[in-house]
């Protein structure tokens, strides 16, 4: 008994001193343990005691991370290698000399192992039975996506937490102005100089967005296959800066677009492109209307058309770039460019700079579509009432933040044949009059290209500011396409075929998963991109910090990307990935869910299953 007396009096000593240095800002303190008392998900009170002044400390540096913190809440025991929390400011100067002692923990969590390059790349196959074929049947209504609703308790809750942030982060800054004025000097007008930022204006970016910086942009090293590497980082001043421990985490990866698993360092992409260096170089050093033109973007374009089914196809460097100057070669003033609410930014920015008119129809809507066509045949150009000199309707093929079926995301990722939703639908191209896809998603690769007739690829050759400004793609870039794109249509081999059934298996068992777990996901079965809702902003850079704890590289998202009470994390399927990875996926997601209340379905069928029977009956679930 003595022995363990000793042993817990420094720990109170060391708690009891934590306590004293933070009585200066005990207020928040004692309203984050009021905040946990009046909302129980343990996600929202992550999110109000990782903020500066509301958190307890732990100078022991060398001390296990389940101490440092002090809630009373389970959640916040669980130490997040991320991000430090410091008020002993001559602690803080001695920790910032000493980097490779400031986190001493991490260099056993995170200890590197020899590795097989090649399964930390692309997962191998474990069964025959893990295949399935992408493809609607042909002549079958297409079902409405029908969305899980919360109920209104979590979305009170969330309306709350976004309240009591604007309360709290007002009040300090009442308080701080007039108390803390070096701190707050940027905000204030100071020696003739305005402030640079408006304290309203950037008010978002100060109080929440800061709070999940480390979350979001992590550095990375490495190819981003089935495995990513993480380089791991601190904060000691609260997101504002990070600090580099030495370290690297080896996460399993569902957070890259990756969709056939191409990114590779290895393998026929990877030996076609050395090939390439040594014949083409890095760089055609021009524009393709100004001899940066190469037989091998021609080659390129040929069969790209060929892949989409299209007579004609251009391809450009940059993705959002080929969206972004498309628009103002095919439309102009006195035309009428109607959108999908939820289109890609590129897609905007691009019909903006068009100088045409501009109307918005509800997402996947197609009754409001008809109706909004019709309106605008029939009255014709604002004021004048004019016939439009052309109506453009622009959609995609497999949303990025609803997982709905975004042509970008879906070509390489669905269909029997991966041509992308025209495949998965049985449409012919042509009744399509123009196709636009990215390289990024399923092919390793970048850039993008528009498949059309002849007529209108030239046309835009000549007037595409793409075409005529912007480097050329790079003829390593280019290798990588073709390269990939004829193992898929290499009907010898069984490579590509693999890769896309392996993606149409990976995307139904881990939607089905999470469904039968109780998450509401978003999107269509067969979509690659799953998505889960988390609605309480406390919750994205908890999810994210837990899952980081377990290895897995997910990706949260929160307003303005969505709406303001739908924040979500993402997880990008991969064929890389194989049964073993989704089931480890979902037993993490299971866990969490648990310590943040993150099920949210109120009524389904049927009802929510057990991990166990999830892992079981998850194959056969995806066959029926």
């Amino acid at each position: 008994m003595a022995r363990k007396r000793a042993r817990s009096e420094p720990l109170d000593k060391s708690r009891n001193k934590a306590g004293s240095q933070s009585r200066g800002l005990g207020f928040l303190s004692r309203g984050s343990k009021l905040i946990s008392f009046l909302f129980p998900h343990r996600g929202l009170v992550q999110f109000f005691s990782s903020s500066e002044g509301s958190s307890a400390v732990n100078n022991d540096v060398g001390m296990d991370p389940k101490h440092t913190f002090s809630f009373d809440v389970p959640l916040s025991i669980s130490g997040f290698s991320n991000v430090g929390f410091y008020r002993n400011i001559k602690r803080l100067k001695n920790e910032k000399k000493r980097p490779d002692s400031q986190l001493k923990f991490l260099n056993h969590m995170y200890k590197n192992e020899p590795r097989n390059d090649k399964v930390y790349q692309y997962a191998p196959l474990l069964d025959s039975s893990h295949l399935f074929v992408s493809q609607y049947p042909k002549g079958k209504p297409f079902p409405p996506i029908i969305k899980d609703e919360p109920s209104y308790y979590y979305l009170i809750t969330t309306y709350f937490s976004y309240l009591i942030l604007i309360i709290l982060g007002h009040i300090r800054d009442f308080f701080g102005k007039r108390f803390k004025k070096q701190k707050y000097l940027h905000l204030r007008a100071h020696d003739g100089y305005a402030p640079l930022n408006s304290d309203f204006d950037n008010f978002y970016i100060r109080r929440l967005k800061m709070r999940l910086n480390d979350c979001f942009s992590r550095p990375t090293t490495g190819v981003p296959g089935r495995m990513i590497t993480l380089i791991d980082r601190v904060s000691y001043d609260y997101n504002k800066t990070f600090n580099f421990t030495g370290n690297l985490i080896e996460c399993l990866n569902f957070s890259s677009y990756n969709y056939l698993g191409f990114a590779q360092s290895h393998g026929p992409c990877a030996d076609f492109a050395e090939e390439v260096i040594k014949k083409w170089k890095f760089s055609s050093c021009g524009a393709r209307s100004d001899a940066g033109t190469l037989d091998l973007h021609v080659q390129c374009e040929a069969l790209v058309a060929k892949f989409v089914g299209k007579p004609a196809a251009s391809i450009y460097s940059m993705g959002f770039a080929t969206n972004a100057t498309l628009f103002s070669a095919l439309v102009s003033k006195g035309c009428l460019i109607i959108s999908d609410e939820l289109n890609h930014s590129s897609i905007r920015f691009g019909a903006r700079l068009s100088g045409a008119s501009i109307r918005m129809f509800k997402h996947n809507n197609m009754e409001d579509l008809e109706k909004l066509l019709r309106e605008c045949i029939s009255q014709g150009q604002h004021r004048t009432h004019r016939p439009w000199k052309k109506i453009l309707v622009i959609v995609e093929g497999l949303y990025s933040m609803e997982g709905t079926l975004y042509e970008a995301h879906s070509i390489g990722a669905i269909g029997p044949r991966g041509r992308g939703v025209c495949d998965y639908f049985s449409i012919d191209p042509s009744e399509v009059d123009i196709l636009m896809g990215t390289f990024t998603k399923s092919f390793g690769a970048s850039g993008g290209y528009i498949a059309a007739d002849k007529s209108t690829i030239d046309k835009l050759r000549f007037l595409n500011a793409g075409s005529l400004f912007a480097e050329a793609m790079s003829p390593i870039v280019v290798a990588q396409i073709m390269s990939s794109i004829n193992i898929i249509l290499d009907e010898t081999q069984d490579d590509g075929r693999n890769r896309l059934q392996r993606l149409a298996f990976n995307s139904r068992y881990l939607r089905l998963g999470l469904k039968r777990l109780g998450f509401i996901v978003y999107g269509h079965d067969d979509s690659p991109i799953v998505l889960i809702l988390l609605y309480n902003p406390g919750k994205m850079p908890a999810f994210s910090r837990l899952m980081l704890e377990r290895k897995i590289a997910v990706v949260v998202v929160g307003y303005p990307a969505t709406s303001l009470v739908e924040s979500r994390a993402r997880f990008c399927v991969s064929a890389s990935h194989n049964k073993d990875d989704l089931d480890k996926l979902l037993t993490a997601c299971d866990e969490v869910e648990y310590l943040l209340s993150g099920a949210y379905k109120v009524s389904h069928s049927p009802p929510r299953w057990a991990l166990k029977d999830v892992i079981e009956r998850g194959v056969d679930d995806v066959k029926d």
